[in-house]
């Protein structure tokens, strides 16, 4: 019974998914964090424990066709302060093609609440790309931490 019960669900939620509408270019917003807060509140101070992360931001364009560009990825801190913009000229993702930017582990000024801005366009409407992030804090064989975020459309302030 059980079984059938979680077949069920995962024939619900696969039906739930459904492909985005063609567009001809979007602004995306990706929750990125260059660190996670953890484990309990310690210390004179009270804070948590804090890892940073790396995160290997993925562009991936999924039209067997098309041809994207992307015109700008703005990144920004937790206080939403630009702190970089990661695409200096449009760059051009050929069809099926990753455009890929990293942010090393090293940058803290982001925070856990960093976030990117990705802008894209294409020539005629077309699928969206997939944009993710994967986060990770990989030391050795002891410790291995990876988590993926996923960008959603956005309607930029005008």
């Amino acid at each position: 019974m059980m079984k059938n019960l979680c077949w069920m669900l995962l024939l619900v939620c696969a039906g739930a998914v459904q492909a985005e509408e063609l567009s001809s270019g979007q602004a995306l917003y990706l929750p990125v964090y260059s660190y996670l807060w953890h484990g309990d509140r310690m210390g004179d101070d009270k804070t948590p424990a804090k890892t940073q992360l790396s995160a290997l931001v993925s562009i991936r364009n999924t039209s067997l066709k098309t041809p994207l560009t992307i015109s700008s990825a703005r990144y920004y801190s937790t206080d939403g302060k630009l702190l970089s913009e990661y695409v200096s000229k449009p760059t051009l993702i050929p069809a099926m093609g990753t455009l890929e930017l990293f942010v090393e582990r090293k940058e803290a000024q982001g925070g856990s609440g960093a976030n990117f801005i990705i802008q894209w366009n294409s020539a005629t409407a077309t699928n969206p790309p997939v944009v993710e992030a994967v986060h990770a804090d990989i030391r050795g064989g002891s410790h291995a931490l990876t988590l993926i975020t996923v960008a959603r459309p956005v309607h930029l302030d005008k």
